[in-house]
């Protein structure tokens, strides 16, 4: 169980975890590369750590140098049927991912996961494979885990996203390095986009529009990949010193990709002092330093375009808008309800026995602030994001806070506790 209670502000500079994204998508991309790669700044939280247990099974060499991977590439067609059933414990990337690369091999795999996988949405993805020419069945005759996927010589397809997402849209990219013809995936949003720069870096026929990439089959070439640090978990501090008076942060090398610094605008929005230095880009992604001094924030609307800019964010962000003067709505956020928890209902559920102001919408919620912070036990419902932002708000309580299930945070950031106890003065 994870405590935290009230503090003065925040203060020092710090590093945090590879970017867990970019870290799934260099082992998956390196796998079915020709050649050898290495990975330096690779994150070893749960769910990359599940990533690379399923490639290995799928015959993938991967070797742990501590601090780099070197990961020995079996090209499109060498990996290899597994075994038993492919386990990606809590991750929904790895689920969704590697179900792409797995519709265009010539055997049959099973792929399954914890009881939240396992309750989570696979008709997104099942629905274009299916059109691509992969058989996929899933539970019960449902499009939920564990799915039975046999890869079929595929066709090219050109495809509008019902909702924007990245980890679809990357799904069908990645079957499409197996199809005929072209594959035309369409956003209704710009999401996230790294799996289309590492594609391009390793030599893929692509070609990205803002809502619109088109790709050709491709054989890639497997080269060097440096994970710079992930913003989403930099967001963990980097959103209470923005809201505490005479803090000052430094967080070195974080990833500054656009479509993932929606939190750093939407904080400068409210009125937080947040300025980049020494950016710099490495293999089409952009990084470099997050300066934040502490102030008074006030309140904000978030919605549109800015969501899938900031969507692993909406938790803390519901915590420093508690702390804010006036009303921050949130809306357009559905996609939190099917996280690896309903995010929108049980931060409200949460935040509420903390003596957040907060309102549950269809779509996202409402917090009125600042609100003052009562001690209280609450949980974190395995989910590692909602963990993390209670943690936080009990920087703001007199009383502690005591967050249960917080043994989850590994899944995206182990050593979390340990970085926050650098940087909080009393």
């Amino acid at each position: 169980m994870l405590t935290t209670s009230k503090i003065g502000k925040i203060q020092g500079r710090i590093s945090v975890p590879g970017d867990k994204s970019i870290s799934h998508r260099a082992l998956m991309l390196l796998a079915i590369s020709r050649g050898k790669g290495r990975i330096s700044g690779f994150l070893r939280g749960a769910d990359c750590l599940s990533t690379m247990a399923c490639l290995e099974q799928l015959g993938l060499e991967i070797e742990d140098l501590g601090s780099e991977l070197v990961v020995y590439g079996q090209g499109l067609h060498g990996l290899r049927r597994p075994h038993r059933a492919l386990d990606v414990g809590n991750s929904g990337t790895t689920m969704r991912l590697l179900s792409g690369i797995l519709a265009g091999q010539k055997f049959p795999a099973a792929i399954t996961g914890d009881h939240s996988i396992q309750t989570r949405p696979m008709d997104r993805i099942a629905i274009p494979l299916r059109m691509m020419g992969a058989v996929i069945e899933g539970k019960a005759g449902r499009d939920l885990a564990p799915l039975l996927i046999q890869g079929r010589n595929l066709q090219g397809i050109d495809y509008t996203l019902p909702v924007a997402s990245a980890q679809v849209k990357s799904a069908i990219l990645l079957a499409g390095l197996y199809a005929e013809g072209e594959t035309v995936v369409r956003e209704p949003k710009p999401s996230r986009n790294h799996t289309e720069l590492m594609l391009a870096a390793l030599g893929a026929e692509i070609e990205s529009k803002t809502y619109e990439i088109r790709l050709r089959s491709s054989e890639l070439q497997a080269c060097d990949l440096q994970v710079p640090g992930d913003i989403s978990s930099a967001a963990f501090f980097i959103t209470p010193a923005a809201a505490m008076p005479g803090s000052h942060l430094i967080v070195k090398d974080v990833g500054l990709n656009p479509s993932r610094t929606g939190i750093i605008d939407v904080l400068k929005d409210m009125g937080a002092g947040i300025s980049l230095e020494n950016v710099t880009k490495l293999g089409g992604e952009l990084r470099g330093d997050v300066v934040v001094r502490g102030g008074r924030l006030r309140g904000t609307v978030i919605t549109g375009e800015m969501i899938p800019r900031l969507i692993d964010e909406i938790p803390v962000l519901a915590v420093v808008a508690s702390q804010a003067e006036g009303t921050t709505t949130i809306t357009g956020a559905e996609e939190l309800r099917v996280k690896e928890s309903d995010r929108i209902s049980v931060l409200v559920q949460e935040l509420g026995k903390l003596g957040v102001d907060i309102q549950e919408l269809a779509d996202g919620m409402q917090i009125k602030g600042p609100c003052a912070i009562q001690g209280a036990e609450v949980h974190s419902h395995g989910d590692h994001r909602l963990a993390m932002a209670l943690a936080v708000l009990g920087l703001f309580s007199r009383e502690p806070v005591k967050v249960r299930g917080s043994e989850c945070i590994d899944v995206s950031f182990p050593g979390f506790e340990k970085v926050l106890g650098q940087i909080i003065k009393y």
